[in-house]
């Protein structure tokens, strides 16, 4: 199956215009400025301009102005995209992606993103023929690069690219290591894939993707029992009180996977801790971001959207 250069964008919030055809050249050269994404189909569906944000009403109740305000940051964050179509990156070839540009929003540069050639016969992890959501792609190669600019860490790599398992329950609080260690042996863990960065800004990134047998053990033992709770089932070491993250635009949502991101609430420790789970199939999906004097929104999205999208 051949590769293809495609670009990804992704677009929250705004319904996609169709920008004219090119005469179906074999490769794209990386956009400098935007983020590409990868056609689901031969036509591309119709684009418009970003929905712009109305102004502010008077102050009336707390749920008007909230509502208003999560609106509000959901626009004014990727409205600068432009016009530009967003897909997913859901072909059902295997494809190179070019990451996103940094935006005055604070997202960060990661290089073109590739997603690895599956196995003469094997099916997409999502498709009609593969009812078990098997990722018969390595999962090494499925997780998110490092963001330019960024010192990986090098130890999440493991020895062959596979993290030990008490070095992901390591991520957690003493006293919930056992039972979460318990967990990943009763729902048949296989083998978990890392990479972890801290970016010149001190925020420190970890992304583990921990793979099981079918998608159903994923969505009835470990999405469905976290989406359950206000708060992670596990704590995650160093994070005190965290709370759902309300304000995680639902319009970047990735056909084929689940998310549930929360985010340590003020007045937090020496750092402020947010995390997501996404699950994909047979794949469960932990990112944890963390940096003192709080963990900016933007680039956290941009990382589970993104590492999502590698999945999905």
């Amino acid at each position: 199956m051949g590769r293809m250069v495609v670009r990804i964008v992704i677009i929250l919030g705004a319904t996609p215009k169709a920008p004219a055809a090119p005469a179906a050249p074999e490769t794209y050269d990386a956009p400098s400025s935007a983020a590409d994404a990868v056609e689901p189909s031969a036509k591309e569906p119709p684009a418009v301009e970003p929905a712009q944000p109305h102004a502010a009403p008077p102050r009336r109740d707390r749920r008007v102005l909230r509502a208003l305000l999560r609106w509000t940051a959901a626009v004014v964050v990727f409205a600068s995209v432009g016009t530009a179509t967003a897909y997913g990156i859901a072909a059902a070839q295997r494809t190179d992606v070019p990451g996103l540009a940094t935006e005055s929003d604070g997202r960060w540069v990661f290089p073109r993103l590739v997603r690895p050639p599956l196995p003469s016969g094997s099916p997409e992890p999502f498709a009609e023929d593969n009812p078990a959501g098997a990722h018969h792609a390595d999962l090494r190669a499925l997780v998110l690069p490092a963001p330019e600019g960024a010192k990986e860490d090098k130890a999440l790599r493991g020895s062959d690219g596979r993290l030990p398992v008490k070095e992901y329950l390591a991520e957690f609080e003493a006293e919930d290591r056992e039972e979460l260690g318990q967990k990943l042996v009763d729902t048949g863990l296989r083998h978990i894939a890392a990479r972890g960065w801290t970016t010149p800004d001190g925020t420190r990134t970890r992304v583990h993707l921990l793979r099981f047998n079918t998608t159903n053990v994923v969505d009835a033992e470990l999405a469905s029992h976290a989406l359950a709770h206000v708060s992670p089932t596990y704590r995650v070491r160093g994070a005190g009180e965290v709370e759902y993250d309300e304000d995680f635009p639902e319009e970047a949502a990735v056909t084929g996977t689940a998310r549930t991101a929360y985010a340590e609430a003020k007045p937090y420790g020496a750092e402020q801790v947010r995390q997501a789970y996404v699950s994909a199939g047979d794949v469960y999906a932990v990112i944890l971001q963390s940096r003192e004097a709080g963990a900016p929104a933007v680039p956290f999205w941009q990382t589970v959207v993104l590492q999502s999208q590698l999945l999905g």
